[in-house]
C-alpha cells in the first residue's frame, strides 16, 4: 500500500475515554512515531482509536471538505438516479457522475487512500493492544472491538466500489485486505469470498468483544462510535449484500428489538442533530471539519449542484409524508424557485451544511429485514409488516398493504430509495441487485451517461494506476476492462 507511516492522531480534548459522550474527535496534525514509542497506556490506544474515527471525515470518505467527492455520503446518490446535475456547482464531479472514470482518476485515488488510511489507523491499535490485554480486560475489549469493527466496516465499503460481485462465495476479484501497518507488505486482491471471510471474522469478533466492556461506548446524546448495537447493524447490512438472508434478518431483528423508530414528530429533528432518535452510529462534523453533502446543496452559497430527480420527488406524498418537508424545500435562485435537497442544510436554523452524517439508522434495519424475508421467500407477511411499520412511522393516515413476490420486492426497493436518499446507498443498491440504472430526467450532455446496464464495467471502480505501479502483487489484478 502507499500508506507508508504508522500515524497517530491526538485529539485536542483532554477527555478521551471510550465512554466519552462527545463526538468532537478534533485532531491535531498527524505524525509518524517509532513503533516502540507508540503505546504505554490504554489512553494511548484510545488516542489512536479516536484518530481512526476522525479519518472518516476525510473528503475521500464521508466528507465533501475542500471540494472532495464525499465518496460514501453524497456520491452514491449523485452517481445513480436520485439526483441530476444542474450546472450550479463550482466543483466538477462529472467524471464520476457521468461514469467516465479510468484508472488514473484523482477522485478514485483519493477514495482509495482515504479508506485504507482508516484501515491503517485501526491496525495501529490492533497490532499492539494485546500487550496490555491483562491490565483492564473489559476496557481492552471495548477498544479492540471498536477497532475490529472499523476495519471490517471499511473493507466492506471498499468492496462495495471495487468488488466485482457481492455473492458470499464468489470467486470474482475482491479487494486487498490489510491487517498490518508494515508498508513493506504488499497485499494482492483476494476473491470476494476471501474478502467476506475476513470481513465477517473482524465484525463477529468485534460483536463478541463489545458484549463485555467496561462502560457504555455511546450515550443518548452522542452516537459517534461503534457499539454493540451498531456492529450488529453493520452485520445486518453486510449479510444482506452477501445474500445471507437468515443472518441479515437475525441481526436486523436484534437491532430493531433494541432501538425504536423515531416518531413522525421527532423524525425531522434527527437531521438538525437535535435528536439521535433511531441513530445507531453517526460521523460528527464540527466547525472547520467539512460537511457530509454540501455539494448536493451548498446552503450558504445557495448552489444546488445536484437537484433531486423528479422521479424520486414524485415518489413521496407531499402532504402526508414527513420525509418530504424534511428532505426537500423550495428555495429561489436568481428569482426562480427550485426544489433543493435540504437534508443536510444545518443545525437549528443555520444554513452551513454542518450536521453529523448518519451512517446507520434503525429504519435501514426494517428495510434490511423486509428485503431478507422477501428474498428468502418464506415470510412475505413479515416483510410486508416491516414495510408497513416503517411507512406508518413516516406517513400520516397510512393504510397498510399486503404484498408478495416481485411487487413486494419493488415496494421495498422504492422505500429504500425514499428513506435513505442522500445517505450513500442508491448506487450500491442498484449494483447489488444487478438492475439497469436509468436516469429519467437525465441532464448529462452525453446520452451514454443516462443509462447504465448491469454488465457495464463502470459498476466496478478501477484500482488506481499509481497503486498498480507501487504494488507488484496487484499485477494482472486490475478491475475488468480497465487494462492491465
Amino acid at each position: 500500500m502507499k500508506i507508508k507511516h504508522i500515524l497517530i492522531a491526538f485529539i485536542l480534548s483532554s477527555t478521551v475515554g471510550v465512554s466519552s459522550c462527545d463526538d468532537v474527535l478534533d485532531v491535531q496534525p498527524e505524525y509518524a512515531k517509532e513503533r516502540q514509542d507508540l503505546f504505554n497506556t490504554l489512553e494511548d490506544y484510545e488516542f489512536a482509536l479516536t484518530g481512526a474515527y476522525a479519518r472518516f471525515r476525510q473528503s475521500g470518505y464521508f466528507s465533501t471538505n475542500n471540494n472532495g467527492p464525499g465518496s460514501y455520503s453524497q456520491m452514491p446518490d449523485a452517481m445513480a438516479d436520485n439526483f441530476v446535475e444542474t450546472g450550479e456547482s463550482l466543483a466538477n464531479y462529472t467524471v464520476l457522475t457521468d461514469w467516465f472514470y479510468a484508472a488514473d482518476n484523482s477522485l478514485i485515488d483519493q477514495t482509495w487512500l482515504a479508506t485504507y488510511s482508516v484501515v491503517n489507523q485501526a491496525n495501529v491499535v490492533l497490532n499492539n493492544i494485546d500487550a496490555l490485554a491483562t491490565e483492564d480486560p473489559q476496557r481492552v475489549n471495548s477498544i479492540k472491538g471498536q477497532a475490529l469493527a472499523i476495519r471490517g466496516f471499511v473493507h466492506f465499503d471498499i468492496l462495495r466500489y471495487w468488488g466485482v460481485a457481492f455473492e458470499r462465495n464468489s470467486s470474482e476479484l475482491g479487494i486487498p485486505y490489510v491487517t498490518t501497518t508494515d508498508y513493506e507488505e504488499l497485499p494482492s486482491r483476494l476473491t470476494v469470498k476471501e474478502t467476506y471471510d475476513r470481513i465477517f471474522a473482524d465484525l463477529e469478533q468485534a460483536e463478541e468483544l463489545l458484549q463485555d466492556v467496561n462502560a457504555p461506548i455511546n450515550t443518548a446524546a452522542s452516537k459517534s462510535r461503534i457499539d454493540l448495537t451498531a456492529v450488529r447493524g453493520i452485520l445486518a447490512r453486510v449479510n444482506l449484500y452477501a445474500g445471507n438472508y437468515t443472518e441479515a434478518e437475525r441481526y436486523a431483528s436484534l437491532v430493531i428489538d433494541a432501538v425504536p423508530l423515531a416518531s413522525r414528530e421527532t423524525f425531522p429533528t434527527i437531521w438538525t442533530d437535535a435528536s439521535n432518535a433511531e441513530v445507531l452510529w453517526s460521523i460528527a462534523f464540527n466547525a472547520g471539519e467539512g460537511s457530509p453533502a454540501q455539494n448536493l446543496y451548498f446552503a450558504s452559497g445557495n448552489r444546488n449542484s445536484y437537484a433531486p430527480s423528479s422521479e424520486v420527488v414524485e415518489a413521496y406524498s407531499e402532504n402526508t409524508d414527513v420525509r418530504y418537508p424534511t428532505y426537500f424545500r423550495e428555495i429561489a435562485f436568481r428569482g426562480t424557485p427550485r426544489l433543493v435537497f435540504s437534508k443536510y442544510i444545518g443545525r437549528g436554523t443555520a444554513r452551513d451544511n454542518l450536521v453529523n452524517f448518519k451512517v446507520l439508522r434503525v429504519a435501514e434495519m426494517y428495510l434490511i429485514r423486509a428485503e431478507a424475508r422477501a428474498r428468502a421467500g418464506s415470510n412475505a407477511a413479515g416483510a410486508s409488516q416491516d414495510l408497513n411499520t416503517l411507512r406508518a412511522a413516516r406517513i400520516s393516515n397510512y393504510v397498510p398493504v399486503v404484498l408478495t413476490g416481485q411487487p413486494l420486492l419493488n415496494a421495498i426497493e422504492l422505500e429504500r430509495r425514499k428513506e435513505l436518499i442522500g445517505e450513500g446507498h442508491r448506487w450500491f443498491d442498484l449494483k447489488r441487485t444487478t438492475r439497469n440504472l436509468v436516469r429519467v430526467d437525465c441532464s448529462a450532455p452525453d446520452e451514454a451517461s443516462c443509462t447504465l446496464p448491469p454488465d457495464a464495467r463502470e459498476w466496478v471502480w478501477p484500482i488506481p494506476q499509481s497503486e498498480i505501479i507501487a504494488n507488484p502483487n496487484l499485477a494482472g489484478q486490475q478491475s475488468p476492462n480497465y487494462g492491465s
